[in-house]
């Protein structure tokens, strides 16, 4: 067995220590230790910080048209739908208003038949005449009318005017017309 182990081995020289896994920074720390006291180049160290220091900007977005309008129109409408929120909830309120106020009005309506229909009530009549001094006629009170001779009408016929007549009523009317035009 240990035969076997000692000859699984990687391609750069190394023996396996019991797990098969991947090391991915062996790369790095072996390039590490070779320049471990190397003095790093200057060339290199000024690229990095000029590279440290250039700052990326990204180029200028510009907004499409149709995209602008877009959203403009969404906000609109979300106003809209905003309002109509607002209407709809000051109309159920005045709805709910207007029904209490016809639940009231129907209960007056009761009580205001009620006292008209013991208004027409022959005993309280009664009663209101006999307390105001009224009393019921006597047999030398009462007159009777005979109609039995049937309807008839008679219809006279209406004078006509004369000329002097229509001529003074014309001149009348004029003169009342001058005085209420200057008062």
């Amino acid at each position: 067995m240990a035969s076997a182990a000692r000859n699984l081995r990687y391609q750069n020289g190394r023996s396996v220590d019991g797990s098969l896994a991947h090391d991915l920074d062996w790369a790095v720390r072996e390039r590490e230790l070779r320049h471990a006291g190397e003095a790093p180049p200057k060339q290199k160290q000024a690229a990095k910080i000029r590279s440290a220091v250039r700052v990326h900007l990204r180029e200028r977005q510009y907004v499409s048209k149709f995209a602008a309008v877009g959203a403009a129109a969404v906000g609109v409408l979300s106003v809209l739908v905003l309002l109509s929120y607002v209407q709809l909830t000051m109309l159920s309120s005045e709805m709910v208003h207007l029904q209490n106020e016809l639940q009231e009005l129907e209960t007056e309506n009761v009580v205001l038949t009620a006292q008209y229909e013991q208004m027409f009530d022959m005993a309280t009549v009664k009663e209101a005449a006999e307390a105001a001094g009224m009393r019921k006629p006597s047999s030398g009170q009462l007159y009777h009318l005979d109609m039995s001779g049937g309807d008839r009408a008679m219809a006279y016929d209406k004078e006509e005017p004369g000329l002097l007549r229509r001529l003074l009523t014309a001149l009348n009317h004029g003169v009342y017309a001058v005085v209420e035009y200057f008062d």
